[in-house]
């Protein structure tokens, strides 16, 4: 018999990968000593001090630089967002404006109220006039007697 780690097992071609070996975890880095070392002077500790403070002054200059510009986008995306919402009013009113028209144009067509007062006036005096040739004619009779209903 073959050794798996050697190839092919059972002739059947598969080749068999080789477990790696665990590794040792890395040796950690000796700690650094939080006083200083006795060979600095003074003065450069008060040098290195001042830098790191520049540094930290320059931090937040920055920082309020991007706020500063920050709060100018924000102003500018609320001014742009107004604009659209007064766009999309004034597109609103254009729409309304012409549904208007379309309407004022067609109740122009319509009768206005002389006609109606002229047409209710006619009426009135055609079926006086044809009430009276009725009766005259002695056509009564062609007029439906009302249904007399008995109570009981």
């Amino acid at each position: 018999m073959t050794d798996a780690s050697q190839g092919t097992s059972s002739g059947q071609g598969a080749v068999v990968t080789p477990v790696p070996k665990p590794t040792a975890p890395p040796v950690a880095a000796a700690p650094v000593s939080a006083t200083p070392s006795q060979g600095l002077p003074a003065s450069h500790l008060i040098d290195q001090l001042a830098r790191i403070e520049d540094k930290c002054s320059r931090i937040e200059d920055k920082y309020a630089r991007s706020e500063a510009l920050l709060s100018r986008v924000e102003d500018k995306v609320e001014n742009a967002a107004s604009r659209m919402n007064e766009s999309a009013r004034q597109s609103d009113l254009a729409a309304l404006r012409t549904e208007m028209r379309g309407l004022a144009d067609r109740t122009r067509r319509l009768p206005g109220t002389g006609a109606l007062v002229l047409t209710a006036v006619i009426t009135a005096v055609l079926t006086v006039v044809l009430m009276i040739a009725v009766q005259r004619l002695n056509l009564d009779r062609l007029i439906p007697a009302p249904a007399a209903t008995t109570a009981q």
